[in-house]
């Protein structure tokens, strides 16, 4: 039961994941909103850039993980002949 539980917190294909990014870009940019407006000026949009190009970094992470993942487990499969 667990195991089934498990498995709907991990990513299993490329659409998950870019929902999953374009969830965390929202959460980014409503929070860079609120830099702008907390700290108006040069300095907001450096924390709004800062908090976009977190997206970007961990994005390219998550799909970089995705294609390890699969290349992985092609290789790991026996060859058929």
């Amino acid at each position: 039961m667990l195991h089934k539980i498990k498995r709907l917190f991990v990513i299993k294909n490329r659409f998950e994941a870019y929902l999953i990014i374009f969830a965390l870009a929202l959460g980014a940019m409503t929070r860079g909103a609120h830099y702008t407006e907390i700290y108006p000026g040069p300095m907001g949009y450096v924390l709004m850039a800062a908090t976009a190009g977190a997206v970007f970094l961990g994005g390219a992470k998550i799909l970089d993980c995705l294609r390890y993942e699969r290349a992985e487990k092609e290789a790991a499969e026996p060859p058929e002949a």
